[in-house]
């Protein structure tokens, strides 16, 4: 029988890439969006699409049951992939940034993946992939809040791993370094709103950093940046392994910081990460 995974974010970028990847090797997907706009793109390019926002409870209800009316009540994979940036100075963040960045970082990955779990365990196996981030090992200026809800994510999605030992629902951490997607375009919104950087007692290290990086070099490919593929080519070896790893390093800056992060110190480590 044909195998289903369900992937949110697929708009853009790793999503995008994981749907059309996975469709191309046999899968049936359904690639969620939070706009309806991106889910008739993406079915007019030959996708199943169900419209799913994380920060909506409703909305994750109503997706899910959608996908579960459509497979007749299975699914073999789901891979957690949506989460947006909200780039500023930790000092410059107000409660209701992080509390928007949570709902949909991590409370609407749990929400859906709990939802998941009882239809898993009716059927035997399953497995669950997070797309964690680079982030979620080290973190960088500026990115505070992302950080905090991978950190956060991994968290969560290690001890659901060790909770699940006596199924055959395997659950994964992806942790993709820098690849190519929209994540500092898309990112620009939330900054408008939350981040009033000019008043900041660091509005001249705005200018001088993140001004720049968000509105004049957001394109400038990073060191190590590799294409959304290879975020799919990993996640395709999780999918078709019965034992796979709990976590997938994907690019060489993951490997470099999850190694630097074991052996340095931690004085060491942040000089280095003050670098940027």
């Amino acid at each position: 029988m044909q195998k289903t995974i369900l992937i949110t974010g697929c708009s853009s970028g790793i999503g995008y890439a994981a749907a059309h990847g996975l469709k191309a090797q046999g899968w049936r997907v359904f690639a969620s969006c939070r706009q309806q706009v991106d889910c008739d793109r993406l079915a007019a390019e030959g996708l199943e699409t169900v419209q799913l926002d994380y920060a909506d409870e409703t909305s994750i209800e109503t997706a899910l049951a959608q996908v579960l009316q459509a497979t007749g009540g299975t699914l073999d994979a789901l891979y957690n992939n949506g989460a947006f940036a909200c780039p500023g100075a930790a000092e410059d963040l107000p409660r209701g940034a992080l509390r928007e960045i949570f709902e949909v970082n991590l409370f609407g990955i749990h929400d859906l993946t709990r939802r998941v779990i009882p239809v898993m365990r009716a059927q035997g196996h399953g497995h669950i992939i997070n797309c964690s981030s680079i982030l979620g090992l080290v973190v960088a200026p500026w990115r505070a809040a992302y950080s905090s809800t991978k950190f956060a994510l991994e968290a969560l999605t290690d001890t659901l791993r060790i909770e699940m030992r006596d199924t055959n629902i395997r659950v994964v951490l992806l942790e993709p370094g820098p690849v190519t997607s929209n994540i500092r375009k898309n990112a620009i919104p939330h900054f408008e709103k939350w981040i009033d950087w000019e008043n900041s007692p660091r509005a001249d290290q705005y200018r001088g950093s993140l001004i720049k990086r968000l509105y004049e070099t957001r394109d400038k490919k990073d060191l190590f940046e590799l294409p959304p593929e290879a975020v799919t080519a990993k996640l395709i070896r999780i999918l078709n392994s019965d034992n796979p790893r709990p976590r997938y390093y994907v690019t060489t800056a993951t490997h470099i910081m999850g190694a630097l992060r074991r052996i340095l110190p931690s004085r060491a480590l942040d000089w280095l990460l003050a670098r940027g």
